[in-house]
């Protein structure tokens, strides 16, 4: 399937993650080379004390727990387009756990409660920048914080060229991992083509939040944080 230029990202969500929640904490830890972890560590650091989080595109959880595991008082939910990627977040959630999983689209956000943050690992290249950032601050408290994660092309040359030959390979992977060709073989594109760190960074500067950015992994992802001034 090739996406159209007229057509949003998001249209590959049902194509990448259709079948495959169970492989999902593996997959995604070893093709990173387990910096999905550390990348979520690092979301982890710009997490406020807060009574209440969001956090969208939660999948199968990964993000949703370590932030239990942190902020075991606060109120926490779980939001996800995909059904078959909450129920197995659902199936890990214990008695001590407060954390409520809802099945809904992140750009069609209508819920009854705000947060004082909200997270979210891997949704802003499927997502259209203004769409979502007005939703987030529809559903966020007065002085909250908004922190976005996701993987970008690196700049530099060098990093580009083993970034490039990585994924032939993860490709070729594919070829052997029917569940994962899709994803191997589109999402590199897709990363090429997101220039979603400067798109959400204007879009919240022009609501008027302060901006941070950084980049990680020698350019390879990042984490803007948005936070909005009282």
């Amino acid at each position: 399937m090739e996406l159209s230029v007229v057509e949003s990202p998001k249209v590959l969500v049902k194509q990448f993650f259709g079948n495959n929640a169970k492989s999902y904490d593996k997959v995604v830890g070893i093709t990173t080379f387990g910096k999905d972890s550390h990348w979520k560590e690092e979301i982890m650091t710009r997490i406020p004390k807060c009574g209440s989080i969001l956090d969208l595109a939660c999948g199968t959880g990964i993000l949703t727990f370590k932030i239990a595991e942190k902020f075991p008082d606060a109120k926490i939910t779980g939001a996800d387009i995909t059904e078959e990627y909450l129920l197995l977040a659902k199936d890990k959630t214990t008695s001590c756990h407060k954390i409520s999983f809802l099945l809904c689209d992140a750009e069609d956000l209508h819920l009854d409660d705000v947060f004082d943050c909200i997270t979210s690992s891997y949704i802003p290249k499927y997502c259209n920048p203004q769409i979502l950032v007005e939703r987030c601050l529809q559903h966020m408290s007065a002085g909250g914080k908004i922190i976005l994660h996701d993987f970008t092309y690196p700049k530099n040359k060098a990093v580009r060229l083993l970034w490039n030959l990585y994924f032939v390979t993860l490709n070729m992977i594919g070829f052997f991992t029917p569940r994962w060709k899709d994803v191997f073989r589109h999402l590199p594109k897709l990363i090429r083509s997101a220039d979603w760190v400067e798109q959400y960074k204007d879009a919240m500067e022009r609501k008027g939040l302060s901006v941070e950015v950084t980049y990680l992994t020698i350019g390879c992802s990042a984490i803007l944080a948005g936070t909005k001034k009282v």
